[in-house]
């Protein structure tokens, strides 16, 4: 198990050792996201606006106009207050700032609906020029934040409160835009992100067990979508199940239909939020409850295999 978390404040201070320019502007909960660890390395480039996260969009705006790479953060939900922000003086002008979100999806457990953030996808994807990341594991979070530092233009990158499975082996090239084959299957794909990418996982090997052949695929990415890989896995094996821990509407799923309906109509199938609010408990428990783990991604691969 690996943190998001820590992997965004280790990514942050390496671009921040390699570029003067790039600065950071929280709001109040930079030390809960570990964006402060770029705070206590570089003060002089980091500033904590308190709780007051347009005026964190527009303090980001104002140091990008001035030639500065800026990331900005809070968890998703207060972010989402900002929304005006984003799109009219970020994404329209296309600021030089990325944004991350924290503490997304039903996971989040014990702090409700009301934190649990399962539309911020939908929403950023929505916007023009904004690129759309949602790492699945430490490693990939690393390599995808810098390489988000390393660029130009807006960005929205989600991330999570609690450690997830490490997926990854730690010597892989990931790359902004581009899905990521784990598994290789021959039966139906499945193509999920985030903490919904080790579950697909383990939902594969039970697949493998039931002798059907599923492959698995990262889609770290949702805008820009990885549109010729998802297409090659339609044309090989005919189904798809895409698995999120968002809402159906809007996200991951939403997004691959979209591809497929124009270019390769499949048969589909979507593991996420069934367009509802989350509640306290668990985090675990309540991914349970709401289908989010391998059990119910076997089941409706099982059920989209029998149409």
């Amino acid at each position: 198990m690996a943190s998001l978390r820590d992997a965004l404040g280790e990514a942050l201070v390496a671009l921040g050792t390699e570029n003067a320019n790039t600065v950071m502007v929280g709001a109040d909960t930079t030390e809960s996201i570990k964006m402060l660890e770029f705070g206590k390395k570089f003060p002089e480039r980091f500033f904590n606006v308190g709780i007051a996260e347009q005026n964190m969009i527009g303090v980001s705006a104002g140091l990008a106009l001035a030639g500065k790479t800026v990331f900005c953060g809070t968890y998703i939900v207060f972010l989402e207050r900002a929304i005006d922000q984003i799109r009219n003086t970020i994404a329209y002008c296309k600021l030089d700032v990325k944004i991350i979100g924290s503490h997304g999806g039903i996971a989040v457990g014990f702090d409700g609906g009301s934190h649990q953030a399962i539309e911020d996808l939908s929403i950023m994807r929505a916007i023009p020029n904004m690129r759309v990341i949602a790492p699945g594991d430490a490693y990939s979070a690393k390599m995808l934040i810098k390489e988000v530092g390393r660029s130009k233009g807006p960005a929205y990158i989600r991330i999570l409160r609690s450690s997830i499975p490490v997926v990854y082996k730690g010597d892989e090239e990931i790359r902004v835009g581009k899905i990521e084959t784990l598994v290789d299957g021959d039966d139906l794909t499945i193509i999920a992100n985030g903490v919904m990418l080790a579950e697909a996982l383990k939902a594969a090997e039970t697949l493998k067990q039931n002798g059907i052949s599923a492959g698995v695929m990262d889609c770290h990415t949702i805008k820009p979508l990885d549109r010729e890989a998802i297409i090659k896995a339609a044309k090989k094996t005919g189904a798809i199940v895409t698995a999120e821990d968002h809402n159906i509407i809007g996200g991951l799923g939403s997004a691959v239909a979209e591809v497929l309906s124009k270019e390769y109509p499949t048969k589909m199938a979507m593991v996420g939020v069934k367009d509802t609010f989350g509640e306290s408990g668990d985090g675990p428990e309540l991914m349970k409850k709401y289908g989010l783990f391998a059990e119910n991604i076997v089941n409706e691969a099982t059920e989209l295999l029998k149409k």
